[in-house]
């Protein structure tokens, strides 16, 4: 336990290096990373998606490749082809870019639906399949994918299979005008920040400290109170698809982290709730009347948690 707050001190204090103010953004990539998750980072162009990326990659010693989608990648880009050794007479599989243990998907809107779809294998099951051979990702596997809000000019949304698949969605936000300043600061003094940042732990570490995570206890209740909220979300008119049953597992994975990181050894309702709107708002889908009325996900998932009943008893 006080090695992943330790772990969780460092790649903060690292990450902070690059990005100012940003503390929360961190410890929620942080928690995806302890549960084995992918994250979606969903901002306005220019806030630093990309960057956080980056910062947190470097920060692990693990491989790295950047994928920059465009509407002209093909899925062979992604998972990799077979190709013909004429000397032997037998394919050849070549990797694609996913072959790695962190993948930074940059802009993953701005490529197809036919493109996007050919990451739900990889995304789910850590393999991919080319002409009827399977071939195992390395691990840890992480797809940190960034992307512009939908109403942005040529972009494609994301299906609903491929939200469900990242563990968690976040949103950077504009910084104060104090961390703006920090900002032009540390870009007028000559030095590069992303390129001082130094890995504080290995793939091994890693590894390790995701396995600390499946120890934390979960009581019965606090179970149920997951499946409760679920099971609320599915019966609301607000809402035309509610929370999986994928869904569901990983909220309750990134409970167990939360409450690791916070160095307790049981999951609290503490937990649940402010995991709940990074986990889950981003697979709703919203029924067309809530649309019309302008309602957001996380509003309804609000609502949808406060007509839960709260356990008391959690040990």
């Amino acid at each position: 336990m006080q090695v992943t707050q330790r772990f969780a001190q460092l790649l903060t204090k690292n990450v902070g290096k690059v990005i100012v103010g940003k503390e929360k953004a961190v410890e929620l990539m942080m928690i995806a990373v302890l549960c084995r998750g992918h994250v979606l980072i969903e901002d306005v162009p220019g806030v630093g998606k990309t960057t956080l990326a980056s910062a947190l990659a470097r920060s692990l010693d693990c491989s790295f490749k950047r994928i920059q989608f465009t509407p002209d990648i093909t899925p062979s880009d992604i998972t990799g082809f077979s190709i013909a050794n004429f000397k032997t007479g037998e394919l050849e599989y070549r990797p694609g870019m996913i072959m790695s243990q962190i993948v930074l998907a940059d802009e993953i809107n701005r490529t197809s639906p036919k493109t996007q779809s050919s990451l739900l294998e990889v995304m789910e099951e850590g393999q991919v399949s080319v002409d009827g051979k399977t071939y195992a990702v390395p691990r840890p596997f992480i797809v940190l994918a960034t992307q512009n809000p939908v109403d942005f000019v040529g972009t494609y949304p994301l299906p609903e299979a491929q939200l469900d698949r990242f563990f968690m969605r976040i949103s950077i936000g504009y910084p104060t005008a104090e961390e703006e300043a920090d900002i032009l600061e540390r870009y007028t003094s000559g030095k590069r920040p992303m390129e001082e940042l130094k890995p504080i732990c290995t793939s091994s570490d890693i590894l390790l400290l995701q396995q600390e995570v499946e120890k934390v206890y979960s009581s019965r209740e606090v179970r149920a109170y997951i499946s409760a909220i679920a099971a609320a979300s599915r019966r609301t008119n607000a809402l035309q698809l509610g929370v999986s049953t994928r869904a569901a597992i990983s909220l309750l994975r990134a409970s167990q982290a939360s409450a690791l990181l916070d160095g307790r050894d049981f999951v609290s309702p503490e937990d649940v709730q402010r995991m709940a709107e990074p986990v889950l708002a981003h697979r709703l889908v919203l029924s067309p009347e809530a649309r019309m009325r302008n309602m957001t996900a996380e509003r309804i998932l609000a609502n949808v948690m406060g007509g839960v009943q709260v356990p008391v008893k959690v040990k």
